[in-house]
């Protein structure tokens, strides 16, 4: 009976339940949060890129400087911009 006592008072306390655990739907993908504050920026190749990094200048091999967007959507990390 004291043992039966116990239990009782123990599942009666805040923080004592039992919460189920975490579980991800199968085949459901997890979705991130997306970026917020980006830009449209006209590429060199003559395409518009959303990019959420900020402008800068670069120099290429020949010496010259070239002005890239950064952090852009897809695989991209820098794309030379048209001036």
């Amino acid at each position: 009976m004291k043992a039966l006592a116990t239990l009782f008072l123990a599942l009666s306390l805040p923080g004592s339940q039992f919460a189920p655990p975490l579980r991800v739907p199968v085949g459901h993908p997890i979705k991130h949060e997306a970026h917020k504050g980006g830009q449209w920026y006209f590429a060199q190749h003559g395409h518009a890129v959303y990019c959420y990094g900020p402008v800068m200048m670069v120099t290429q091999a020949d010496g010259n400087l070239q002005r890239v967007a950064t952090f852009c959507k897809g695989d991209k990390t820098m794309v030379p911009l048209k001036d």
